[in-house]
């Protein structure tokens, strides 16, 4: 006497919905939530229903695609939203201003960046000029492990007034 498997296959969806769910711990990106929540309405849901095991199958399928194409894309944006906005780490040092503090020889010399870290740097291949004085002015352009590639900056003069020398233009309350 044979047994009918197809009596216990809602047994195959949960464990199936347990896997992808334990999967999506790991991967935090919503893609095996998704193939879960597809199993578990498609794939459970129809078994529970009595309906035939390739329907079970091509349920899960097309309802974890739905889910993956309408659902995730919306979670995923909404996840973003709450981001710290502020750069960190090398990208903060990108366009960061600074001051040379050492003498460039052969394309090299150090730089104080305005955050107050001394960096060793070197001059910008597409820079105008192959050499920067020091004291003068410069930016990052890029940083190359620990090396600031800098380049000088523009030397235009300031078009607005610093904000500490502009005068209130609230009146004083009496």
């Amino acid at each position: 006497m044979l047994i009918d498997l197809s009596d216990y296959l809602w047994i195959l969806w949960l464990a199936l919905v347990v896997l992808f769910i334990v999967i999506e711990v790991f991967t935090l990106e919503f893609t095996f939530l998704m193939i879960s929540a597809g199993t578990l309405i498609g794939g459970l849901g129809a078994n529970l229903l009595g309906w035939p095991w390739w329907l079970q199958i091509a349920l899960a399928a097309t309802i974890s695609g739905l889910l993956i194409f309408t659902i995730r894309p919306v979670l995923l944006m909404n996840l973003e939203k709450g981001a710290d906005p502020a750069k960190s780490n090398v990208d903060a040092l990108y366009n960061l201003g600074g001051r040379v503090t050492g003498a460039f020889a052969n394309g090299v010399g150090e730089v104080k960046l305005d955050n107050g870290e001394t960096w060793t740097a070197r001059i910008d291949d597409r820079s105008p000029t192959s050499a920067i004085p020091v004291g003068k002015r410069v930016a990052v352009a890029a940083i190359e492990g620990a090396i600031a590639v800098v380049v000088p900056e523009p030397s235009e003069p300031r078009t607005t007034k610093p904000r500490a020398t502009e005068k209130s233009t609230r009146k004083e309350e009496k």
